[in-house]
């Protein structure tokens, strides 16, 4: 069977790994790229230096209730990636290139999780940053 790898762009760069476990789970490129842009939860992945982010997928029937609440969905879609560094440009120093380039995401893997998963380990935000965003005024 011929792997159809989605196209490499300035944004993301696919492995072939990621392909297989898309066409195993029915997942398209452009679902895989919703979960990253919007996930509902974000976990530190399971590889150093990786970020695993899910969207629910499946809900329950539209108005279904149980005890006032809505029912949870069926399924999870998840997709680990990593950000590669941006490559260095003669004559700029390193602070100006992260400023100008995009991080480009590579999608490591990707897969269906049948049911509510566990909440694991977030992603830490470093003190500083959390003080910065308590004190800005909107």
């Amino acid at each position: 069977m011929k792997i159809n790898l989605p196209k490499n762009d300035s944004k993301y760069h696919w492995t072939n790994h990621v392909a297989q476990k898309m066409i195993y789970y029915g997942l398209s490129a452009d679902r895989v790229k919703r979960v990253i842009r919007s996930p509902h939860r974000s976990e530190k992945g399971v590889a150093p230096d990786t970020i695993a982010v899910m969207s629910p997928s499946g809900r329950s029937p539209a108005g279904r209730q149980q005890n006032g609440k809505p029912l949870p969905w069926k399924e999870e879609i998840w997709v680990m990636y990593a950000t590669a560094k941006p490559s260095r440009i003669k004559g700029l120093s390193s602070l100006k290139v992260e400023s100008l380039a995009p991080r480009k995401k590579v999608i490591i893997t990707a897969w269906r999780y049948p049911g509510k998963s566990p909440v694991r380990e977030a992603i830490p935000i470093p003190n500083d940053i959390l003080e910065e965003l308590k004190n800005i005024k909107y």
